[in-house]
């Protein structure tokens, strides 16, 4: 009977040692979450001091882009869908990231205005097509199956 209230009471020694452990690694832990939320929120808020949101930008904003850093061969494989004038494009897909982007400045000057240039009229023959049948890059050019609206449907014409 001795051994069994030794073995008892082992058994509960170890439960409340067990216990004890597992409540240091709780509080632990705690202490842990607590120490880095403190240090992303002061992270955070030195970051914001220097960052600036986003311009923003209403449909019909006159915008700049700067696309210096864009390969030719990243954006030539999207075929403008219609000019809209000789320098500004309506693509398939037209989203580009707002840090490329930056709003028009307008002129100081009082009573300065400054129309846009006359569109440039090309003196040779203009073709229109109704709609690009395939495309492929041969060479690293892109190649693209147009059905032209001129010469109708006929397989034969399209290029």
């Amino acid at each position: 009977m001795e051994e069994m209230l030794n073995l008892t009471q082992l058994t509960l020694l170890k439960t409340l040692l067990l216990e004890r452990y597992q409540q240091k690694v709780q509080s632990l832990e705690q202490d842990v979450k607590r120490g880095l939320e403190v240090s992303l929120n002061r992270l955070k808020r030195y970051a914001d001091k220097i960052r600036e949101g986003p311009p923003a930008f209403n449909p019909g904003d006159m915008i700049v882009g700067s696309f210096s850093n864009i390969e030719e061969s990243q954006y030539s494989l999207i075929p403008p869908q219609a000019p809209i004038s000789p320098y500004q494009w309506k693509f398939i897909q037209p989203v580009y990231h707002v840090s490329l982007l930056e709003p028009v400045k307008t002129s100081t000057i009082p009573n300065k205005h400054q129309e846009p240039p006359p569109p440039i009229l090309i003196e040779e023959d203009e073709w229109e097509f109704s709609q690009i049948l395939d495309s492929k890059i041969k060479r690293g050019n892109p190649l693209y199956l147009v059905e032209w609206k001129v010469f109708g449907t006929d397989p034969e014409k399209c290029t």
